[in-house]
């Protein structure tokens, strides 16, 4: 007998005794009980939205705001002042959002090599869902986010936030919002790690510069 079959063993045994329709999991599910914070503090929807811009902030990605009518222009404008040439259009991004942009517009192919796109100068994205608490931005991989690799392998990632309505307070409200099987992304700043003497470098596991819009009225 194998260490497979004795501990599979020792489970059934210590369950011949639990009514079958108590083996799935909702009895511990009602023995348990969960009455965790859904956020810390009461915030108007302003003030959330403040405290997510601040957090973003703090996790030093650059924050912009701008109205629909101006996101165009917003957009355009980032990416000159970026010198951008190429700019990476994940399939289902609005195509108004690009259409003050001068930079080529790059597809998101499932062909595209990681040199291919380590040589696009930017990607834009929409996002799943923001959280003010800790200033997170998730992606879940629907069509105006594209695959996962397109912003991880490119240097500058725009990602636009409709706001309020995509942002929430804390981590289990986005939670409620996200299916668990779709491949999740969160994202708090550029990426950045440091060494032992806490010396940080950016853009060692994705982009070195994530610059953030806030599109609403």
């Amino acid at each position: 007998m194998s260490s497979r079959e004795r501990i599979l063993g020792r489970v059934r045994r210590a369950l011949a005794d639990v009514p079958a329709t108590e083996r799935d999991g909702t009895a511990y599910e009602r023995a348990v009980p969960r009455g965790y914070l859904r956020e810390h503090g009461e915030r108007s929807v302003a003030e959330t939205v403040e405290l997510l811009a601040e957090n973003l902030a703090d996790y030093r990605a650059i924050v912009h705001r701008c109205t629909p009518a101006d996101l165009a222009a917003t957009i355009a404008g980032m990416l000159a002042a970026r010198g951008a040439k190429t700019v990476l259009v994940p399939p289902g991004l609005e195509s108004e959002w690009l259409a003050a942009a001068d930079a080529e517009r790059i597809a998101d192919r499932a062909e595209s090599t990681p040199d291919e796109l380590d040589r696009v100068d930017s990607v834009v994205t929409a996002c799943a869902v923001a959280v003010a608490e800790t200033g997170t931005i998730v992606l879940d991989g629907s069509p105006d986010q594209g695959r996962r690799r397109i912003t991880l392998v490119p240097d500058h990632h725009i990602c636009v936030v409709r706001v309020p309505e995509q942002v929430v307070s804390s981590v289990p409200q986005a939670l409620e919002r996200l299916d668990p099987a779709r491949p999740l992304t969160w994202i708090s700043g550029p990426s950045a790690t440091s060494d032992i003497e806490l010396d940080r470098v950016e853009g060692v596991h994705g982009p070195r510069t994530l610059e953030v819009v806030l599109v609403g009225d």
